[in-house]
């Protein structure tokens, strides 16, 4: 399928990293999206919720999710590579329900680093015309890199009201809330969830510009943090000027000087988030003054300054990992962590460390095993680092350990072929997206083998789309 007319323009990409969402229309006639509207409608009502079954008990919904204008959108920030998530849900409102809380959607676990990288995004489809009083979604342009609301007059939410056929692409950490159905009609918002399997080797939109064109009349000026995300999304490493290292001027050419820098440094562990993100991408943007500051944050002990410190040292390259890794053995628990997590942001890294991110899979502090099958997912090689230490975290404890170690496995595809035996037995993990991945895995590995396998778990646990409570056999 050629998408080379559905990916998006820099324009469009530019509203996406600095507003986290864009609202779109998908190419099928209205007859199509009233027609699946109905057949929704009838299912809620006679079988309730199919959950994450909603793709075989409709499978027009993936005729949505195969077109050409979202797969377009989703190439165009998750690169050729992505898969869909194993999660997908119906958001069905009758007439009175209330308004939602805002809120970030989980990772189907509990704390993790939020991920600034687009690994992961979301698609809000409605299958009817939504307006004010059916209650359409509710964003926070530009949150997705805060972990806490800003709560103030930097919030400015928009609603997607729009026509049958209307679809949300979603940055997965936008803040979000479904609204108050004031009308006397059903409204139906239908999410999925979609992966990223590799980092960005270069751009996989319709780039035209090499550099980032500023975004003006914004509530909060983020241009440093978003031109990180631009030069990411182009597979350009490092903080911009020599690939790996710093440079001496913000992204609008205006250099610090020593009481600024001072100020940022002090601004890491604010609690107002947005001024404490923005320290942390315009400190490294001056890593070469700003590392020691960096990397002082990190092992300080503080929650939110540590953060902010991984976050900036990971877009500074590889020239922090030595920080990093020493960062690895640090007694706060928040210094491995997002030490950890920073090392998987700079993906490709040597055997040595590899090596030290699978040790800290047996760290006494599951934050930090959550990071660490991640990071060894992102990192990919060498396999005969990364799968034991992968397979291991199959075993833990955690639900979300096994099933970040499954979706890294996934990621390594062939290379994960020593695998099969430990992917096998976590089709009976009692965490649906274990063994979800396990399968995801298996199918991206391509072997015989494997497919076999896969084949045979998903013939036994078959979802047969015309078996209903009025229709068992």
């Amino acid at each position: 399928m050629n998408l080379s007319n559905h990916l998006l323009t820099d324009d469009q990409m530019r509203q996406f990293i600095s507003h986290g969402y864009l609202v779109l229309k998908t190419d099928f006639p209205k007859e199509f999206h009233e027609s699946l509207n109905g057949k929704l409608n009838e299912v809620m009502e006679k079988e309730g919720n199919p959950g994450n079954n909603i793709l075989p008990r409709l499978s027009e919904f993936n005729d949505i999710v195969q077109s050409p204008v979202v797969r377009g959108a989703l190439t165009s920030v998750l690169g050729v590579d992505y898969t869909i998530h194993p999660h997908r849900h119906c958001h069905f409102t009758y007439p009175g329900r209330k308004v939602q809380g805002w809120h970030k959607d989980s990772y189907w676990g509990h704390q993790k680093v939020r991920n600034h990288h687009n690994w992961w995004a979301m698609i809000f489809y409605y299958p009817q015309a939504v307006d004010e009083e059916m209650g359409p979604s509710g964003l926070l342009p530009g949150t997705q890199y805060y972990t806490k609301r800003a709560g103030d007059e930097t919030e400015q939410p928009v609603y997607m009201e729009g026509p049958e056929g209307t679809f949300g692409l979603i940055h997965y950490d936008l803040w979000h809330r479904g609204g108050a159905n004031l009308s006397e009609k059903t409204r139906a918002m239908v999410k999925f969830q979609f992966v990223r399997m590799e980092a960005p080797s270069g751009p996989a939109w319709n780039n035209r510009q090499e550099d980032w064109a500023r975004v003006e009349e914004t509530p909060v000026d983020h241009n440093e943090l978003w031109a990180s995300q631009w030069r990411w999304h182009r597979g350009e490493t490092g903080a911009k000027g020599n690939g790996s290292g710093g440079r001496n001027s913000d992204s609008d050419g205006h250099g610090i000087g020593n009481g600024v820098m001072s100020d940022l440094i002090g601004n890491l562990a604010s609690r107002y988030e947005p001024k404490g993100v923005d320290a942390a991408y315009r400190l490294a943007s001056h890593a070469d003054g700003a590392v020691p500051a960096l990397a002082e944050a990190l092992t300080s002990g503080d929650t939110t300054a540590s953060r902010n410190a991984g976050y900036g040292l990971s877009a500074i390259g590889n020239d922090v990992q030595a920080i990093l890794l020493d960062a690895l053995e640090h007694d706060s628990e928040q210094a491995r962590m997002h030490a950890t997590f920073a090392l998987g942001e700079l993906g490709q890294a040597d055997a040595d460390c590899v090596e030290a991110v699978a040790n800290v899979v047996a760290d006494p502090s599951v934050l930090v095993r959550r990071s660490a099958v991640e990071a060894l997912g992102l990192m990919k090689e060498p396999v005969d680092v990364t799968i034991p230490g992968l397979e291991s975290g199959l075993q833990d404890a955690d639900g979300q350990v096994r099933f970040t170690a499954a979706l890294s496995l996934q990621r390594l595809g062939p290379k994960a072929e020593a695998a099969l035996p430990a992917l096998q037995a976590a089709l009976r993990d009692e965490n649906r997206y274990v063994r979800a991945y396990a399968v995801d895995a298996m199918r991206r590995m391509g072997t015989n083998e494997a497919l076999n396998i896969a084949l045979d778990y998903l013939s036994a646990h078959r979802w047969c789309p015309t078996t209903t409570p009025e229709n068992l056999f």
